[in-house]
């Protein structure tokens, strides 16, 4: 698959590096403001209702589908498409998860979140040539975890807490690789759209673990 991150070339138009962060922040904030929305709208008594293996199997469907549009394609339209793909199964997940927890620790999650996100572009701005080395290291500690989390869960019932923490670090460095690529390709509509649906998932994901990790504090 060709990934957003390995365009060193394009025959697109260029656009200026302001417009370029200012449509990663926007397409960021239409992603944070539809969850937003979900949350606010959808009971989620509701989604909690449906079967876990639909909900489980409707979700990596629609983020694999999403990912494949906005990977795929160069056109800013279609990718904003594939970005949604995205957003949305990832709306209900956040639903399901703040309904669990008092108002004041997903406020503090989200606070907690963004500092780190902005230290984390910050330092990705800064050495983008370190978080390029150990992408692969990212992506092998991800999936490690993912299986290690899975028979935890499936096979023992239990989950360990130092694995939140692991997640966290792991989509830290994420985040840092993902701004500091997203500085070094081609500026153009569709790159900062695909950059933006990269670290919406690195965000969602960091939250989602510092929210359960406060949560047991």
């Amino acid at each position: 698959m060709d990934n957003v991150f390995s365009r060193t070339r394009t025959t697109d138009p260029i656009i200026s590096a302001t417009a370029y962060n200012l449509i990663i922040g926007l397409t960021l904030l239409w992603g944070f403001g539809l969850n937003w929305y979900m949350v606010e709208t959808i009971p989620p008594q509701s989604v909690a209702g449906v079967s876990p293996w639909i909900l489980i199997l409707g979700f990596l469907a629609s983020c694999f589908f999403g990912v494949y549009l906005y990977s795929k394609s160069s056109n800013p339209t279609v990718s904003f498409i594939g970005y949604n793909f995205v957003v949305v199964p990832f709306g209900f997940v956040v639903n399901l998860a703040v309904s669990r927890y008092d108002p004041d620790i997903v406020a503090e999650a989200i606070r907690v979140t963004g500092l780190v996100t902005v230290i984390m572009m910050c330092l990705g701005s800064m050495f983008p040539a370190f978080f390029q080395k150990i992408a692969g290291v990212l992506t092998i500690a991800l999936l490690v975890v993912i299986v290690v989390e899975l028979v935890e869960i499936f096979v023992f019932g239990i989950h360990h807490g130092i694995l939140d923490w692991i997640v966290v670090a792991i989509f830290c460095g994420y985040i840092g690789y993902d701004w500091g690529r997203a500085n070094q390709i081609p500026k153009t509509m569709d790159n900062a759209v695909d950059s933006a649906a990269a670290l919406y998932m690195d965000i969602i994901n960091l939250f989602l673990r510092i929210l359960r990790i406060l949560g047991r504090e």
